[in-house]
């Protein structure tokens, strides 16, 4: 297995990731995106998606950023937006989406990071212990007026894949959406974190690495000798 740096020691990791040839992957976002007919390009060779059967989840205590974050998201095409107002009302949400129909799975998380009750850290502090894979490997962008080096240290700790400063535009959401979609980062466990690769990289994985998608590939890579 080859090894990829992290914060922690290099004998502390445990990352896999799937040459894109031999992609089998199980979550919604891989769905949406890992697929000829969900995008195409245009002149310019940027990537165009079809994101009409993309599922968003917007988080925030403000009801005005909800409904200006779903206005923004269906500016882009995305087929159906849900709204909660706290942590616990989009725990539950993402719990019934994930439920028993297949293919219901929330694909994207825009979460506000401060917020009464169960705030964004919680949340996704929640998200990432999770059993469940379509849960576990959510994508989550945190969104915060309150940004701060410190602020966004503390998310990618969590687990965040992207932070974004409020007030979010269409034009800057519809990017980091893109730029998870296009960059999935390998997701890492070590002793003290679960999430996404918190160091950008902007060349793919080399080697015959696999991407985590479930328990038994971080299982089956720790057993590894």
């Amino acid at each position: 297995m080859t090894e990829t740096p992290d914060d922690p020691a290099p004998d502390d990791i445990d990352i896999v990731d799937t040459p894109d040839g031999n992609e089998q992957k199980n979550t919604d976002t891989d769905k949406a995106a890992g697929t000829p007919s969900a995008k195409s390009e245009n002149s310019d060779h940027e990537q165009i998606y079809d994101l009409s059967a993309f599922k968003v989840l917007t988080v925030d205590d403000f009801s005005f950023i909800t409904d200006l974050l779903a206005s923004s998201l269906k500016e882009l095409g995305v087929g159906k937006v849900i709204r909660a107002d706290d942590g616990e009302k989009a725990k539950n949400l993402i719990l019934q989406s994930n439920g028993i129909e297949s293919g219901n799975s929330i694909d994207v998380l825009v979460l506000d990071w401060l917020m009464p009750g169960m705030s964004g850290k919680q949340l996704l502090e929640w998200i990432r212990n999770h059993e469940k894979e379509s849960i576990k490997f959510l994508p989550v962008i945190v969104c915060s007026a309150y940004t701060s080096n410190d602020l966004v240290q503390k998310a990618r700790d969590c687990g965040a894949n992207e932070v974004m400063v409020k007030p979010v535009s269409a034009d800057k959401l519809a990017k980091r959406i893109q730029h998870v979609i296009d960059n999935p980062r390998p997701y890492i466990r070590s002793p003290d974190f679960f999430g996404p690769n918190r160091r950008r990289k902007k060349e793919p994985f080399p080697g015959d690495e696999k991407r985590i998608n479930k328990d038994e590939d971080i299982k089956q890579s720790y057993e590894k000798p």
